[in-house]
């Protein structure tokens, strides 16, 4: 079986996230590099955000990363986190999430605001598991646990640590490859 793209999702830097936030974001990086999978992440370009935190956590243990970015060309605001950089050509909140999540097996969020959330629903449409690590607010608290509309296609599952929210994602997107 091939190696699982595992996404994180969450906050950027404009809604001041937690360090705690910032500290699981980077685990979750850490431990999906460790699972021996690749950490694909929102490459930004303007600012950090806990995408990039989790591709710093994978880089940390050497593991592979792929950030996909908006707009035209390589530049990112941290470029040593990514082994492969995927530009869209699109910008953001105008598709740049459909090639970001789509690119994944199954996404784990952390906080969110409006970006995450775009994220999160293209997800949902593409039935593409979703984990969301709770106890740092923004949409990822507000969704864990439920469905995103009336046509319950996948519940968006909780996590309460980011070993919990990597295992869960690995088991989800292991199960839905089958």
């Amino acid at each position: 079986m091939r190696k699982l793209q595992i996404g994180v999702m969450g906050s950027a830097a404009d809604l001041k996230y937690s360090w705690e936030a910032k500290k699981a974001a980077e685990e979750l990086g850490k431990l999906i590099a460790e699972s021996g999978n690749i950490t694909v992440f929102g490459a930004e370009k303007d600012c950090d955000s806990l995408s990039t935190c989790a591709s710093r956590g994978a880089k940390s243990v050497s593991g592979l990363t792929v950030g996909v970015t908006y707009g035209k060309g390589k530049e990112i605001y941290d470029k040593d986190t990514t082994d492969v950089i995927v530009v869209s050509g699109l910008e953001r909140g105008g598709g740049r999430e459909f090639v970001l999540v789509n690119s994944c097996d199954a996404i784990i969020s952390v906080s969110g605001g409006s970006g995450t959330l775009n994220e999160l629903a293209v997800a949902y449409q593409l039935n593409i598991p979703i984990v969301a690590l709770t106890g740092f607010g923004g949409w990822s608290d507000k969704l864990a646990g439920s469905f995103i509309d009336a046509r319950n296609r996948r519940k968006v599952l909780s996590a309460q640590t980011p070993k919990e929210a990597v295992e869960l994602a690995i088991k989800l997107a292991e199960e839905t490859l089958k």
